[in-house]
């Protein structure tokens, strides 16, 4: 049997194929005509996203960067303000459906981060404060930064928030779903609830998981019965 007829693209549904196109054209559209601060190559944009084009000189795209279905890219400044790059988005990043990601200051999202459906990602907030006006009327906060290192995992529906100076999720953590970040961990951290708060840890010096329930304990087992069997090898 020819390789193809074995092949994934051959046992795809056709009609999927076909829908692959307005993609590949949107894409196409969106790399000639936005004036993005950079972009790099295989970045794909589902012909949903929402952003407005006048913002693309404060957007840096990386490589093989993919973003799905109803995502929406706020960038708060004027048209004419010209400066650094307030959304950064590394190599190998997946934004899936239905994700908000809002500007003010500089949200940087670092490589192969993974943000899961329904995510929310905002560097300020809604003022409030005023209880004469309408909090519609009373405009968004001087917010701070945000920073999530590289090869993150962002859990469904969860919601990141920084109304304040810097908020850096450390590299290769997990973010639950729903869960709701407003202040910095370190790296190898799962954080989990509302707030947020790091349920586990990767203690890098031990070597093992701290907090991890059922693992820890069999992890010091494991290690308990090799030091035994160490012992035996060296009475003999």
């Amino acid at each position: 049997m020819p390789v193809f007829f074995q092949s994934v693209l051959w046992r795809e549904d056709p009609l999927r194929l076909f829908a692959r196109f307005p993609v590949w054209l949107y894409s196409k559209w969106v790399h000639a005509t936005y004036p993005f601060a950079a972009i790099g190559k295989n970045v794909q944009f589902h012909y949903t996203w929402d952003f407005r084009r006048y913002g693309a000189h404060r957007v840096k795209l990386g490589n093989s960067v993919l973003i799905r279905k109803d995502v929406h890219f706020g960038v708060y400044c004027p048209n004419e303000e010209t400066g650094e790059p307030m959304l950064v988005i590394d190599d190998g990043c997946v934004i899936m459906n239905s994700v908000q990601i809002s500007a003010r200051n500089r949200i940087h999202i670092e490589r192969q981060v993974i943000v899961s459906s329904s995510v929310l990602i905002m560097d300020h907030n809604h003022a409030f404060e005023d209880v004469t006006i309408p909090i519609i009327e009373q405009g968004i906060t001087a917010g701070g930064t945000i920073r999530i290192e590289q090869g993150c995992w962002i859990g469904h529906g969860a919601a990141i928030v920084c109304n304040q100076g810097e908020l850096v999720l450390g590299r290769n953590s997990v973010v639950a779903a729903n869960a709701l970040v407003t202040k910095s961990c370190p790296p190898y951290s799962v954080l989990v609830g509302n707030p947020a708060r790091i349920a586990t840890q990767f203690d890098t010096a031990k070597g093992i998981w701290i907090g991890l329930p059922g693992r820890n304990s069999r992890i010091e087992r494991d290690k308990a019965l090799d030091f035994e069997s160490l012992r035996e090898i060296s009475s003999r």
